[in-house]
C-alpha cells in the first residue's frame, strides 16, 4: 500500500495511533527503529533544531519543506508534515499540500492560528476565523482529491483557551465538513472533555501528549484508554527535541565539570561507534561501494577508515 493509504486506514480504525515526533531526519530514524508505525515532523522541534528559536514561527516555510523532503527520504514509515498556517491564505496552503503529495507525504497538520503563529502550548495565541480556516481546509481538499485521496489533513483548532471546548467542537465539525480527515483540538484539558469532543465530532480526533509524561496542558490518559474512546490518532510531538536537549546538556555538564576535562570510562553517555554507524546506514554505504568502486580503490579506502577509526 501507498504510505498515505497505511497512514489513513491507520487513523481511521481509531484506534489511537501513537505517532510521534521529530525534529530531523536522524531523530526520524530512531523512532522508525524503535518501532512505531508512522511518524510527524515537529514544528516545535524543528524550530528549536534548525534556528535554536522557539516555536513563533521564525522558520521560512522552505526551509520546512528543505526538512520536509530530507525525513521523508530518510524512513520507510509515513510522514505527516508540520505546515503551521499552511503558508498564508487558502492559496498559499493549497500550494503547499501540492508540493508534500510530490514528495511523498502521507498527511499534514495545519491550524487556525493567525501568523506569526506560536506553539500551541504557548500564552498569546490568537485564531482566524472559523470560516477563513475552512477555505484553507476546502481548498487543501481539492488538491488531495485531484493528487491523493488518502493523503490525511489534520485540522487543528487553537481556540480551546480563548472561547473553549464547544466552539472547539464546532471549529472541528466545520473544518470537517470542509474536507479534513482528522481533527485536533490544541490543549484539551481532561479525558471528559475528551470524551465529550469524540461524541459530538463527526470525524476522527487527534490527542496531543507532548512528551507523553507530563502531557503537561492535556490530561495524560493511557493510550489503550484513548484507543477504547476511540481517539484516531495520539501526538507526542515534542518528546525527541526535549530528550536531545536533556541528554546533550546532561552529558557537557559532567564533560565540563570532569577534573580531567574527559570522562573515560562512562559509556552510559553515548552509543558505541558501531551503533551509531548502523543506525545511519554504514553497512549499507560500503556494500554499494563493493558493488561499483574499483577493488584497489576499496581496499585503499577501507585502509583509512580503518586507520582513523584506531
Amino acid at each position: 500500500m501507498k504510505k498515505t493509504t497505511i497512514l489513513r486506514k491507520a487513523i481511521m480504525e481509531q484506534r489511537a495511533v501513537a505517532v510521534p515526533g521529530c525534529h530531523d531526519a536522524f531523530s526520524a530514524i530512531i523512532i522508525e527503529k524503535c518501532g512505531f508505525e508512522a511518524i510527524q515532523i515537529s514544528g516545535y522541534g524543528l524550530a528549536g533544531s534548525l534556528i535554536g528559536k522557539p516555536d513563533v514561527g521564525l522558520v521560512q516555510m522552505k526551509d520546512v519543506l528543505d526538512m520536509t523532503w530530507n525525513i521523508v527520504q530518510a524512513v520507510k514509515i509515513p510522514v505527516m508534515a508540520d505546515v503551521d498556517t499552511g503558508g498564508g491564505n487558502a492559496v498559499n496552503a493549497a500550494w503547499i499540500i501540492e508540493r508534500l503529495i510530490a514528495m511523498g507525504v502521507a498527511g499534514m497538520n495545519i491550524e487556525d492560528q493567525i501568523f506569526p503563529k506560536r506553539c500551541g502550548h504557548m500564552a498569546g495565541k490568537e485564531v482566524i476565523s472559523a470560516e477563513e480556516m475552512a477555505g484553507k481546509v476546502r481548498a487543501c481538499a481539492d488538491v488531495r482529491d485531484c493528487l491523493d485521496k488518502d493523503f490525511v489533513i489534520n485540522a487543528r483548532t487553537d481556540c480551546f483557551a480563548l472561547y473553549g471546548l464547544d466552539e472547539a467542537i464546532r471549529r472541528c465539525n466545520l473544518y470537517l465538513e470542509s474536507g479534513a480527515d482528522l481533527v485536533f483540538i490544541d490543549g484539551i484539558k481532561t479525558k471528559d472533555d475528551i470524551k465529550k469532543a469524540i461524541k459530538k465530532l463527526k470525524g476522527p480526533l487527534s490527542v496531543n501528549l507532548m512528551d507523553a509524561i507530563s502531557g503537561m496542558k492535556t490530561e495524560l490518559v493511557p493510550i489503550p484508554e484513548l484507543a477504547k474512546m476511540g481517539v484516531g490518532r495520539v501526538s507526542i510531538p515534542v518528546a525527541s527535541i526535549m530528550v536531545m536537549h536533556k541528554a546533550l546538556t546532561s552529558f557537557f555538564t559532567a564533560l565540563k565539570k570532569s577534573p580531567t576535562g574527559i570522562l573515560k570510562g562512562e559509556t552510559q553517555w553515548i552509543t558505541s561507534f558501531e551503533e551509531y554507524t548502523d543506525a545511519v546506514g554504514l553497512k549499507e554505504y560500503r556494500k554499494l561501494e563493493d558493488k561499483y568502486l574499483p577493488k584497489e580503490r576499496i581496499q585503499d579506502k577501507y585502509k583509512g577508515v580503518k586507520k582513523i577509526a584506531e
